[in-house]
């Protein structure tokens, strides 16, 4: 018979093996976020890491949690779909900033457009699009006017990826990830 506690060594194991340096499921509010945030800053103050990766990293890592923090109040008090995940890695030479939150399926499609269109861009493009929408753009009642994506993309230099696991008819779990090169200094 299997330990009922294996699943701590086994959870262990994989995040060492995929070099996960921290990670965070459950409600997202704007205390919890700035306590990730918190920790995340300090575990990369602790690396050898040059400044303007440590500064590209730790502006995606906002973007992102923002991001997660501004939409976990579209499902009200439904805590099943309130939960969200946030994760930042250490593979080969890039930081992976990962993180995973529900998404009504009516939503997909702007979503999808959004991150395909900034995804078709090259560095000047992103440029011009942050412009572009920032100068037509009113912030919305949730405080943001758009940009995080746009911003991620133009931080980490590299396209987002991102996928939608459909979860019921109305809701999908929507997750997003951001590679910060180790290598790229600009």
């Amino acid at each position: 018979m299997e330990n009922s506690l294996d699943y701590i060594l086994n959870l262990h194991q994989i995040l060492s093996e995929k070099r996960i340096l921290l990670v965070y499921e459950g409600e997202f509010t704007q205390e919890i976020t700035k306590s990730v945030l918190a920790m995340a800053e300090k575990n990369l103050e602790s690396t050898n890491e040059e400044v303007n990766i440590k500064k590209k990293v730790f502006n995606v890592m906002v973007e992102c949690l923002q991001n997660i923090c501004k939409h976990s109040d579209e499902f009200g008090t439904n805590e099943e779909f309130q939960t969200a995940i946030f994760m930042i890695g250490k593979e080969n030479d890039d930081y992976t900033i990962t993180s995973g939150n529900s998404i009504y399926n009516d939503r997909i499609d702007i979503v999808k457009q959004k991150l395909e269109k900034i995804n078709s861009l090259d560095k000047d493009g992103l440029k011009e699009l942050y412009k572009s929408v920032l100068s037509t753009t009113e912030i919305s009642d949730k405080g943001g006017a758009g940009l995080g994506f746009i911003d991620m993309a133009r931080k980490s230099g590299q396209k987002l990826k991102y996928d939608f696991y459909l979860v019921n008819d109305k809701i999908s779990f929507f997750t997003l990830q951001s590679r910060v090169s180790r290598n790229k200094i600009d």
